[in-house]
């Protein structure tokens, strides 16, 4: 079977790191390591920035901001490098971190280095190369969900974690806040946003129990190990992990899935491979995701109305950016119809009240 690991490339224009300031503030850490500093880029991520850091035989991961972002909370990277710090020895699915820097003068915001993972990522496709049998498709989508189940279970206080987020009414804050996010971001009237809005506001479920939640638990952030597609070895992008309702985590992802049997439009935006024969469909992940937890799940549709409304304000969000001339990563050119795509699509689901 060829090659199919995920591999960095070419630092995208614009998204450079300063290598002369670099060098010598990882040299000075890390004197077992010895230059030149190489530097390539994990091309797929639209929020932080990941780029994979050479120095002699040693490799690390470092995590940035992104250029031009107005959303300073939602790219944290002390936070992000706090949790991990904490979270690794229970979960040992998420990067082990090395060191935070917060001097600005070397890379001109905070940054953070973990040991990289390498395996298998899963896009939109499977890498070509990849056998991707029925049997396979089933038994990683258990796997999937199962994992997310594992993370729900975890004891956040043991941890040292039970200050990370507010549970008590998080719900109703995080639908008023990515409201607020959509407007201070827009660049098109889009007459879906007022009525989903409305509709969440009129519909909100009474609390489910809190958990450490990851907020963006999709195929492509998480790592398959090489020689078992169907086994999860690493979780990334942790940067809006919180402690705050699973279910709200589980409609993140059901957000991204995508069934064979939706419209044509979701289709052009689809995730994941999760329209291959063998896949679960998103009721059967949240019937499996029940027995594994025994919450009640009654009321995934709201969850789901939710996750898809916001995942189209963080489209919106990095569209913006490029509207606004500080990325000029054409990726983003077409964000808008996405952004259009999620939103009908949640309203959809408000109005059907299903998966």
């Amino acid at each position: 079977m060829a090659d199919v690991q995920d591999k960095p490339t070419a630092v995208r224009i614009g998204e450079e790191l300063d290598l002369t300031t670099l060098e010598p503030f990882l040299l000075g850490h890390f004197p077992d390591a010895a230059a030149p500093l190489v530097v390539e880029q994990y091309p797929s991520g639209h929020s932080n920035l990941t780029y994979l850091v050479r120095l002699g035989r040693r490799e690390f991961v470092l995590r940035r901001p992104p250029f031009g972002s107005k959303v300073k909370t939602a790219h944290d990277m002390g936070r992000e490098y706090r949790v991990l710090s904490k979270l690794h020895a229970a979960y040992p699915p998420a990067p082990k971190v090395l060191l935070y820097c917060e001097d600005e003068s070397i890379l001109g915001c905070p940054f953070y280095l973990m040991e990289p993972i390498h395996g298998i990522i899963i896009r939109r496709d499977p890498p070509a190369g990849l056998p991707f049998a029925t049997e396979s498709a089933q038994r990683l989508s258990e796997s999937f969900v199962d994992n997310l189940a594992t993370l729900h279970g975890l004891d956040y206080a043991a941890i040292g974690l039970g200050d990370l987020g507010r549970p008590q009414g998080y719900l109703e804050r995080q639908v008023r806040g990515w409201v607020e996010r959509y407007l201070g971001s827009q660049t098109h009237d889009l007459p879906e946003v007022q009525r989903i809005a409305s509709w969440m506001q009129g519909h909100l479920p009474k609390s489910s129990d809190a958990a450490l939640i990851h907020n963006d638990y999709k195929y492509d952030n998480i790592v398959l190990a090489p020689d078992d597609i169907t086994k999860i070895i690493g979780v990334l992008d942790w940067e809006m992990t919180t402690i705050g309702e699973p279910l709200a985590d589980l409609g993140t992802t059901l957000a991204y899935w995508v069934d064979a049997n939706d419209s044509e439009d979701l289709q052009r935006i689809r995730w994941c491979p999760s329209t291959y024969p063998g896949s679960m469909t998103r009721a059967q992940l949240v019937e499996r995701y029940a027995r594994k937890t025994g919450r009640d799940v009654s009321q995934m549709a709201f969850y789901l109305v939710f996750a898809r409304f916001k995942i189209a304000v963080i489209v919106q969000q990095i569209y913006y950016r490029y509207h606004q001339g500080l990325t000029r990563d054409e990726r983003f050119a077409r964000m808008p119809d996405a952004v259009k795509t999620l939103l009908q699509a949640s309203l959809h689901a408000a109005e059907s009240r299903s998966l």
